[in-house]
């Protein structure tokens, strides 16, 4: 009974996670664009719901298949409909086709190469490793600014480390 009852939230929590880019979906509908709207989450989450999909089913698992077969339905329409109204569409393409090719690799992987006995644990690593960089992918505007970043910790351990003191006199340069 709690073990139904939990599956049934997580179902719900899960479903209303990936609910959350409709809010973008409807943005690109209303505008006929795709500006101001990341891609690369609705990529790393269908990823990430493809891979899970294939645990779900090699488990057994009714409730992990359910919520990432919509999972990955709902990503996928995102990404076509992010495909349909992208300006630049060979970056998107090639995306995909990454995509793609990371999912059959991962497939040939584990239908061919991995003991049967081992093949649930180590899809599961795998599907782990997917879940974090789809909650990481959000981030990827960030790298653009690593220099600034970098260039700030530097400076900031220099000001620790040279700390100007308060009764130590300057002596100006030698001219």
């Amino acid at each position: 009974m709690v073990l139904s009852v939990l599956a049934g939230v997580c179902l719900a929590a899960t479903l209303a996670m990936f609910a959350t880019g409709l809010s973008d979906l409807r943005q690109m509908l209303a505008t006929k664009s795709v500006e101001n709207i990341q891609f690369l989450p609705f990529l790393t989450t269908d990823a990430n719901n493809l891979s899970w999909l294939g645990y779900g089913c090699l488990k057994g698992d009714g409730t992990v298949i359910t919520v990432n077969a919509i999972g990955a339905t709902l990503q996928t329409l995102y990404i076509l409909v992010y495909l349909y109204y992208s300006p630049a569409k060979r970056p998107v393409l090639l995306q995909v086709l990454l995509l793609l090719a990371v999912v059959v690799t991962g497939y040939g992987y584990f239908t061919n190469l991995v003991d049967t006995g081992m093949r649930l644990t180590h899809l599961g690593l795998f599907c782990s490793v997917f879940t974090i960089t789809m909650y990481l992918s959000p981030l990827a505007d960030l790298v653009p600014n690593v220099p600034g970043i970098v260039t700030s910790l530097v400076r900031f351990w220099l000001f620790q480390r040279y700390r100007p003191e308060k009764d130590k006199p300057y002596s100006p340069l030698p001219t």
